[in-house]
């Protein structure tokens, strides 16, 4: 299967020092190519000097990772996409056996591989783990890492195994598939934008897989690091976003009404804790939510399907008052 490697850049030169290189010399077979968001260092001047076989894409402004992505693969002709983070180091091998997996499952339309820590090489790596999954409320959480709670890698998750959402730090797609939905939502700018298009692929009939064969490490929050503010925006706007779309039926309205609960209780937390910059991170986040409702709720007329998308009632339940750190605990 014809196969892209797509590295987003943005002002990534060191990143793309310490990664690009493994990706090059591991990629066999596949067309590695830099998808750069108008980046103003000389990033791209690196890649054309060091690594002339890598293909470069220049974007016109920094659409973040949706729309950089979305404009990047939009001329592309290869089979399979994988759309990979610059802070990933790729292993030997990495791209067999997903590849594989899609030879041999024809409704396969996403995938991941397993991904750990590049910093603690002995654990999971937050984004993605061992494959992800949410809650009814919207919550993502993952094989190997249910909130901040990250599982050693003892061979636990060395299966091929369907799962809901595959990460976006290492994500393998069917370009046929990508198009047939339209791409990723330009208007989640960044985070959970995966899971989005993981639930719309599945609402199309598709399935996403999780392969244990493949591993790669990820450092994890070098675009926008774990504490920062923006993060903590991001990620709550999107969720409630994301539930208006794809969520049918007026049972989306009870479950958002209770996201707006648990996140002004979050917010209090942040302010207990003396983080007020994430307290009023997740007040922008509900104010942006209402701003744009109006654009949504028009997307969920295409969008909201009863496809089930979630294995638990909530996950912070388990976790926070049932102490279920581990997703074998899970009930």
């Amino acid at each position: 299967m014809t196969t892209a490697v797509v590295i987003l850049n943005w002002n990534g030169k060191a990143l793309l020092e310490q990664f690009l290189p493994s990706v090059v010399q591991y990629s066999e077979g596949a067309t590695v190519y830099v998808a750069d968001n108008a980046s103003t260092d000389d990033s791209l001047a690196y890649v054309s000097a060091h690594f002339p076989t890598v293909q470069i894409i220049k974007n016109t402004e920094n659409g973040g990772y949706a729309k950089g992505y979305n404009d990047a693969l939009a001329n592309l002709s290869e089979e399979i996409f994988v759309l990979l983070n610059s802070d990933v180091a790729v292993t030997e091998n990495w791209l067999a056996p997903v590849l594989s997996a899609f030879k041999n499952d024809d409704q396969l339309v996403a995938a991941q591989p397993k991904i750990l820590d590049f910093n603690k090489k002995t654990h999971f790596e937050y984004a993605g783990a061992a494959g992800g999954f949410v809650d009814k409320l919207g919550y993502p959480y993952c094989r190997g890492r249910i909130f901040n709670t990250l599982e050693e890698d003892r061979g636990q998750y060395n299966d091929t195994t369907t799962i809901f959402w595959a990460s976006g730090a290492c994500l393998f797609v069917s370009s046929y598939a990508f198009r047939a939905v339209g791409g990723l939502d330009a208007d989640f700018f960044a985070h959970q934008e995966e899971i989005d298009l993981c639930w719309r692929l599945q609402a199309k009939g598709g399935i996403v897989k999780y392969v244990g064969a493949s591993t790669v490490f990820h450092v994890g929050g070098a675009t926008l690091g774990a504490a920062n503010a923006q993060k903590t925006f991001y990620n709550f706007r999107n969720t409630l976003l994301m539930l208006v779309k794809n969520v049918k039926g007026s049972v989306v309205w009870w479950r958002i009404f209770q996201r707006l609960v648990l996140d002004a209780v979050a917010g209090i937390q942040f302010l207990l804790q003396g983080k007020g910059n994430h307290f009023f991170a997740i007040l922008r986040a509900h104010f942006s939510f209402y701003a744009l409702l109006p654009k949504f709720l028009r997307k969920r007329k295409n969008w909201a399907s009863n496809l089930k998308y979630s294995e638990i009632n909530s996950v912070v339940i388990a976790y926070f008052l049932k102490g279920e750190k581990f997703y074998n605990q899970l009930k």
